[in-house]
């Protein structure tokens, strides 16, 4: 097997430390840190990717964090199998993953990862980075975002509890979206799912509010989990198999 190139300057060692309260077995993550005006022209043809045309024509941080992501993806992927792939963009924005992989990436301000594991033990994965919302964009945001009930729930907390709780529900609810959205085909929205409960030890239950498909309907409950680190929320649903 060919070695994987070396990586580029404008991305950290990739670190495989797990960041969430709860381990899941059989699943590689890595991610990275990355440096968007450490970018040079030729970073891609020398990590042996491809971007596609989306990409080359925008911004350096987008060109980044794209870049950052899929090493993190094909490095993961290298772990769990052997496989020497980096993930393409779908004709719906998602990445292709090979068909026995579930994964997810993402990334945030200087930061990237990715998940993968087997289908045979996970079924779905989604996974999602977000930075810390400020007090007052968290409260402008809140009403697009969270549901009646949950707006309802959010009303008694501090001004730093809902700035927190509006970035779990963002975040969350694009991680279920991710994790479901192969299984299903089906693009769904904030409006339907809703954040049941969460706690300071980082799990979340949420619920779908819309039928998605025989097996993914109203009323379903699925178990996330969180983690806060320097001003940043990771999020997690993973589904199994």
């Amino acid at each position: 097997m060919n070695s994987l190139p070396a990586l580029p300057a404008c991305c950290t060692p990739l670190d495989a430390h797990w960041p969430l309260p709860e381990a899941v077995p059989h699943c590689v993550f890595l991610s990275t840190r990355f440096s968007p005006s450490q970018l040079t022209a030729d970073d891609f043809p020398r990590s042996r990717i491809e971007p596609p045309a989306s990409i080359q024509r925008s911004v350096a941080k987008r060109q980044a964090e794209f870049l950052a992501g899929r090493l993190c993806a094909r490095a993961a992927l290298r772990q769990l199998d052997g496989t020497d792939n980096v993930p393409a963009i779908g004709e719906d924005r998602a990445p292709i993953w090979p068909a026995h992989v579930s994964g997810s990436i993402t990334h945030g301000t200087g930061r990237a990862a990715a998940i993968v594991a087997s289908k045979r033990h996970w079924q779905g994965l989604g996974m999602d980075l977000e930075d810390l919302l400020s007090a007052e964009r968290a409260e402008r945001l809140a009403g697009e975002i969270l549901i009646p009930a949950e707006m309802q729930r959010m009303a008694t907390g501090s001004a730093e509890q809902i700035a927190l709780l509006v970035t779990l529900t963002f975040s969350v609810k694009e991680s279920l979206f991710k994790a479901l959205y192969p299984l299903v085909r089906k693009r769904f929205y904030f409006e339907h799912a809703e954040v049941l409960e969460w706690d300071i030890h980082g799990q979340v239950r949420l619920r779908l509010l819309t039928d998605l498909s025989s097996e993914w309907c109203n009323g379903t409950e699925l178990q996330a989990q969180f983690g806060l680190h320097e001003g940043q929320l990771l999020s997690l649903v993973a589904i199994p198999s």
